[in-house]
């Protein structure tokens, strides 16, 4: 039996799956420092999610306007947890759930999308950042279910 060295253990030193806890530590304190703009910066992405939602309002849900919509919200599904906001994570991820067979999109019912959007929109706005909040937890709760029924057909 030939025995194959291990050339990657050199290349990236140490044990593999080691992480530096300085480099943590730093990248922590970069996050930190950018906190301050999250709030600006989620608002942008929410803006971006309603024009998505209102192109497919005007033109009808299309391979353009769901794919744009679509990654709207999977934009924000990636980056609600970032900006505190894990609430947004998991709405933007149901909505995700329910558009992201682009075959099937044009079958999902118009007033489920509105009501996740509508849900990430009063998130943002009344500070509601986690399901740990009663409101929260209710909204994604019932969205999901939705999503879930949906789905069987």
């Amino acid at each position: 039996m030939i025995q194959v060295p291990n050339t990657l253990r050199l290349k990236v030193g140490g044990r593999l799956g080691a992480i530096d806890p300085a480099a943590i530590a730093k990248a922590e304190a970069a996050l930190k420092s950018l906190s301050g703009n999250f709030g600006e910066w989620l608002a942008d992405e929410v803006t971006k999610l309603e024009a998505a939602r209102q192109r497919v309002k005007a033109e009808g849900m299309n391979p353009e306007t769901g794919e744009n919509l679509y990654l709207r919200a999977h934009d924000l599904k990636g980056l609600g947890a970032t900006y505190e906001y894990p609430l947004v994570t998991r709405i933007a991820g149901s909505l995700c759930k329910l558009i992201d067979d682009p075959a099937k999109r044009a079958e999902a019912p118009l007033f489920l999308i509105d009501a996740h959007i509508d849900g990430i929109k009063a998130s943002v706005k009344g500070h509601i950042q986690s399901d740990a909040d009663p409101v929260g937890r209710v909204l994604v709760t019932e969205l999901e279910e939705r999503v879930k029924q949906f789905a069987k057909g």
